[in-house]
């Protein structure tokens, strides 16, 4: 019996001990894959991030540009150099290849959306950089969050298409033109129906900082190395005669929107801060007060016109007083600040400054007025043909008291038209007027023209051209040592024609 008892017993251990080796061979059940899924509550492109409720959309693109007669950015040739100076050595022709990269991530939650926008640039320019060189830019990145807006984005100022002019070059001349971002932090206030206000601290500089002159000191002279640079992504507001002292305020921006099936309306105002530099060389010689300028935009777009489908005009106009680039010369054509026009023809100058203003030692700073009005229509001939035809005139003037201070720097007596050396950091003579009229207004007036080819989705080829006008009120006789050319020689001062062309391959994705 106890035999019997003990191989039942073993038999059923034998068998346990099987069962459990085997149920050990078998396979775990495997943690369910989590595949990518398309969001579809913000648009096309966009997917859930595995694991999470946050959406984001990855996109970009690879651009080709060859300009014609002009610089990066397809900019006339009207800032010195070789190609302001007209000399043999200037370039015919610059390219420049461009890849775009963004990211936008969007979260849902019980304050609206949180979102997350950033774009970014890997850039090669011909004669700037290096074989296989280039530089990356950031222009804009942000966070949005319960109706605020912290970090690079675009003005408050601006139009809601500033993004979408319909041309090619950013050395066309259309108000702000803020393409690249500015730091901020911005509210903005939804009231149903399209209206929606927006309030905003911005950092003025570069972008807004168009220059100040203590007429004590030298400025860059016209022709004179570099009167003006397209150093884009380095240190502001360096040029040779800028006074202006630290961002002391941020500049305050507000705005009025309302957008419509039928298109848009924006009116912007900003309140500008020009904080001066010392009368000399330090603290102890003193400094004029701080001075407050201002400026404000109108703008309309009007969309799918009864000229055609898809067809848009924008246009915009806009005023102010001691804050130029708000208006005049404004985004990536002049990031040094400074503003300074210069085109040789001949024996022939056309020259000006955008200043935000000008003053003497123990005097107050006098504000630089400017104006400016442009337009943009684009139209369709079919889906992949669309050509648009864009126009600008854009006025700065000094007053009487400006035009009087710059006129007594500028005379052989002032002598204050210079260019810098590593001998004479602080500038020695290089140029002076006479004979001049003393009025020291001038205006850039644009217009061009750009056909575009889409032959398949995200592929497009186009061609632009630009005529521009430097209109002079100065007059009289420009003497100066000007790079390439002979000393002393004397220029008549008058108005000059320049002309630009440049043409592009984009790839977005």
């Amino acid at each position: 019996m106890t035999t019997i008892k003990q191989t039942i017993l073993g038999s059923a251990a034998a068998l346990m001990a099987i069962g459990g080796a085997q149920a050990a061979d078998l396979p775990v059940k495997a943690k369910a894959v989590e595949y990518v899924k398309v969001c579809s509550l913000y648009g096309a492109g966009f997917y859930y991030i595995p694991g999470t409720d946050t959406c984001i959309k990855i996109g970009g693109a690879i651009r080709i540009d060859t300009t014609f007669n002009g610089g990066p950015y397809d900019a006339p040739y009207w800032q010195g150099g070789a190609g302001g100076n007209n000399l043999w050595t200037k370039d015919y022709y610059l390219t420049r290849e461009r890849i775009n990269l963004t990211t936008d991530t969007r979260t849902s939650t019980e304050y609206g959306t949180v979102r997350t926008y950033a774009n970014f640039q890997l850039d090669f320019t011909q004669n700037r950089d290096s074989i296989a060189g280039g530089f990356t830019e950031v222009d804009l990145a942000f966070i949005q969050f319960a109706g605020f807006t912290f970090g690079k984005a675009v003005s408050q100022f601006d139009p809601q298409w500033a993004l979408t002019k319909p041309y090619i070059s950013s050395g066309f001349l259309a108000g702000s033109n803020n393409t690249t971002g500015l730091p901020q932090i911005a509210y903005t206030a939804e009231f149903g129906n399209g209206f929606s206000a927006s309030i905003s601290l911005e950092n003025a500089s570069p972008y807004r900082n168009a220059g100040l002159y203590n007429t004590a000191n030298f400025i860059v002279a016209p022709g004179a190395g570099q009167f003006g640079n397209q150093n884009y992504g380095t240190v502001s507001n360096t040029f040779l005669g800028n006074s202006y002292g630290g961002n002391h305020i941020p500049d305050i921006v507000g705005n009025v929107r309302l957008d419509q099936k039928w298109g848009s309306l924006h009116f912007g105002a900003a309140m500008h801060t020009i904080t001066p530099g010392f009368y000399g060389a330090n603290n102890a010689t003193g400094h004029a007060d701080d001075s407050y300028g201002f400026a404000v935009t109108g703008a309309v777009e009007f969309k799918n016109l009864p000229t055609g489908a898809g067809d848009s005009l924008k246009l915009e106009a806009s005023y102010g007083k001691g804050a130029t680039k708000y208006v005049f010369g404004g985004g990536t054509l002049d990031t040094q600040g400074g503003g300074r026009f210069a085109k040789f023809e001949g024996d022939t100058v056309g020259f000006g400054y955008l200043l935000d203003g000008v003053f003497a030692p123990n005097g107050q700073i006098q504000q630089a007025e400017t104006w400016q009005v442009s337009a943009f229509y684009e139209h369709y001939w079919n889906t992949d043909w669309r050509t648009s035809l864009f126009g600008n005139y854009s006025h700065i003037s000094y007053g009487d008291g400006g035009n009087a201070l710059l006129a007594a720097a500028f005379s052989p007596a002032g002598g204050r038209l210079g260019t810098s050396t590593a001998a004479a950091p602080t500038g020695i003579n290089a140029g002076s007027i006479s004979g001049t009229t003393n009025n020291f207004d001038f205006a850039i007036a644009q217009i061009g023209t750009r056909t575009a080819w889409t032959p398949v989705k995200n592929l497009t080829l186009s061609a632009e051209f630009t005529f521009t006008r430097l209109d002079q009120n100065l007059g009289g006789t420009y003497t100066g040592n000007v790079t390439g050319r002979p000393a002393n020689q004397a220029y008549e001062i008058r108005d000059q024609n320049l002309y630009n062309g440049s043409v592009q391959i984009l790839r977005s994705f």
